[in-house]
């Protein structure tokens, strides 16, 4: 069942994505030896109703609450759809993912490809390799079924420098990388989410999607933390 919001939507089982008593807000016992950016980190994680609200669920992480809010409003993930997922690692997108398209039940497909250690997951093909390893591509290739997918996800992010800009164009080359993979394996009206970061630097990917794809839009989900320049770039309509 879908409802037109993702905070209080319905998964299967009744379940809610989240919701829940009010809490009250939670500090750390002891802040001694850590660092203050490490302790607000903490404290952040304490008081997050997505993090509470994941645990409760058995999603891997908050993150997947992104993509169940932005799979609730544009219906992306269907029975039966082939799906990759870069850069998967703990693996909550693959976990959504697989329930959606139902390759639990030999339905769909749901290959996962990180440089960490995934736990298994049911109806998940996990893989552990850099997806920037040149073995990467024809290895997921050879994985899918017919060769093809109709969905790429990517929620890959580089480890930070503390340098915004920095920061902003590893972010933006790994969307590049993605999307030109996702323009060699989509079956055509396939569907292409990516993160990205606001900052200006993504005007060339919006311009590559335009040509390949009928409609490119930004998309910011609830789950998103508001203080963050983090956004998905979703592409529908791959002309193939």
């Amino acid at each position: 069942m879908t409802q037109k919001s993702g905070r209080g939507s319905s998964r299967p089982g009744g379940q809610k994505h989240i919701g829940g008593a009010r809490q009250m807000k939670q500090r750390l016992r002891t802040a001694r030896g850590r660092k203050i950016s490490s302790q607000l980190w903490l404290e952040r994680q304490l008081n997050d109703p997505y993090v509470a609200a994941a645990r409760r669920q058995g999603w891997r992480s908050r993150a997947a609450f992104k993509l169940i809010e932005i799979d609730d409003k544009h219906h992306l993930l269907k029975p039966g759809a082939r799906v990759i997922d870069l850069g998967a690692a703990p693996g909550g997108w693959s976990q959504v993912a697989a329930e959606r398209v139902q390759s639990t039940d030999g339905k769909g497909q749901v290959i996962a490809i990180d440089y960490l250690p995934i736990e298994p997951i049911p109806g998940v093909d996990i893989i552990q390799l850099d997806f920037l390893d040149d073995k990467a591509p024809d290895l997921l290739k050879a994985r899918l079924r017919d060769g093809m997918a109709d969905v790429v996800l990517s929620d890959m992010a580089a480890p930070t420098t503390g340098h915004t800009g920095t920061d902003h164009l590893r972010i933006m080359g790994l969307a590049e990388t993605a999307a030109s993979f996702a323009a060699e394996v989509l079956s055509q009206g396939g569907a292409f989410l990516c993160k990205v970061l606001q900052g200006g630097a993504e005007r060339g990917l919006l311009d590559l999607l335009k040509k390949d794809y009928a409609v490119v839009r930004h998309i910011k989900p609830p789950a998103s933390r508001s203080g963050s320049a983090e956004m998905y770039v979703f592409a529908t309509g791959f002309r193939g």
